[in-house]
């Protein structure tokens, strides 16, 4: 024999607080949180909505089925007396109470119009609650696009106060245009600062790894080089017509490209010698200041954008700085950005076993040099040891001295008093 008590269920709203800590995760770790905020705010909506058709079937209950206009029909009338029937009537009447709309039977007794009044009120703050988190999620899509959209204003005004010609002024908002459409609006150091080191690091290891050992020169590289390295690329997007670099400019930095087309071009700009495509990499002697290149660490080409290409970008800077503590590493790479230098013909051999002459006597020069600073801290040692040695043996012989001195006034007063007693 059971317990036909549905209040004694009530308990279970104590577990209500789950729901919110779902949500709050769920929001954290999708893919689509403002597409979860709108099923989310339905799903609340749902549920007073359902909360209240059942208060209403209750209160038509307590006051009776069929008494008045306002309550639920009489349960005896089979239109209205099977389950299903009662609760899509319940919910129906809720939903429009709820959504202020109205049309529904007017209250005849004063519980009713409290009820009523109540559902009201209730209506308004939902009915505000829907409106201002819809604001708020639309604003959020759309923020990225207010921010860039002011980014665009405002360079069109500058624009227009420096009077740019035509010509430059729509190569950049062709520019601004291609950013947009292909979502490189996004700024991927900020976007990353707030992440710990090792979350850096795995994150760039994904995205750029496999690009970067793609490198002559990187490859076999000891794995923690490379995940230096890795921290250190940064993108730049280049539009129709840039040069990249030019013959004879200074090497500052290396590119791989990720999008795009480049040409390596005459020096008239029209004439092309070789197309470079995604994946290609260029620059990267230059940048080790390899000794006898007989290019230094110059430009030895003209590289121009054909279309919008998306390039990453290693500053020599970073790269030495990466380098400082794998000495044995930058051996490697200087040993074989030769090899290549040597197979394209721009290493000056004799230039090389100069420097390498001269490189190994300086390196004689400063063992030597530290070996004597070696010998002349022993001595400087010694000097010490010798000088406090003989501190203490000056303050022992002064001791010894102050000894037979009282050793000798005492026999001398003993003589003394034995000649006075004979006389």
């Amino acid at each position: 024999m059971g317990w036909n008590y549905p209040e004694l269920r009530f308990n279970r709203l104590l577990k209500f607080s789950r729901m919110f800590e779902f949500c709050d995760r769920t929001e954290t770790r999708t893919s689509y949180p403002n597409v979860f905020r709108i099923g989310n705010l339905l799903l609340y909506l749902l549920i007073i909505i359902h909360w209240n058709a059942c208060l209403y079937y209750a209160i038509s209950k307590t006051i009776g089925f069929g008494s008045d206009s306002w309550v639920y029909p009489n349960i005896s009338d089979p239109d209205h007396g099977y389950l299903a029937r009662e609760y899509i009537y319940s919910l129906y009447w809720s939903t429009l109470t709820l959504t202020t709309i109205g049309e529904t039977p007017a209250p005849v007794l004063d519980v009713e119009f409290l009820f009523v009044v109540f559902d009201f009120l209730v209506g308004v703050l939902i009915f505000a609650t829907i409106v201002g988190n819809v604001g708020s999620m639309i604003s959020n899509m759309n923020a990225a696009r207010t921010e860039f959209q002011a980014k665009v204003d405002a360079i069109k005004h500058y624009m227009q106060f420096r009077k740019v010609s035509k010509e430059v002024e729509a190569r950049v908002i062709k520019w601004f245009d291609y950013l947009w459409a292909n979502k490189k609006t996004v700024d991927e150091h900020e976007v990353l600062k707030s992440l710990p080191d090792i979350l850096k690091a795995e994150i760039a290891i994904n995205v750029h790894l496999e690009t970067l050992k793609k490198v002559r020169i990187f490859q076999d590289c000891e794995a923690g080089l490379l995940v230096e390295l890795v921290l250190k690329l940064r993108p730049q997007v280049f539009s129709p017509g840039d040069y990249i670099c030019r013959k004879g400019d200074i090497g500052k930095e290396m590119y791989i490209i990720k999008e795009g087309r480049l040409a390596v071009v005459a020096d008239d700009g029209v004439t092309q010698y070789v197309i470079l495509s995604a994946g290609s990499c260029f620059g990267e002697i230059s940048i080790l200041n390899i000794e006898g290149s007989k290019m230094g660490n110059r430009r030895t080409a003209n590289i121009r954008s054909i279309g919008y290409s998306d390039l990453f970008r290693l500053s020599k800077d970073d790269l030495m700085e990466a380098l400082i503590e794998f000495p044995e590493a930058k051996k490697v790479l200087e040993e074989r950005g030769k090899e290549i230098l040597i197979k394209e013909g721009l290493l000056d051999e004799g230039r090389v076993e100069v420097i390498t002459g001269e490189k190994d006597m300086e390196e004689k020069v400063e063992r030597l040099e530290s070996n004597l600073d070696t010998l002349q801290t022993r001595f400087a040692r010694l000097l010490n040891e010798h000088n406090s040695t003989q501190q203490k043996l000056k303050q022992r012989l002064s001791i010894i001295e102050k000894k037979l001195k009282q050793l000798d006034f005492g026999s001398v007063s003993a003589s003394s008093d034995s000649f006075n007693e004979n006389q």
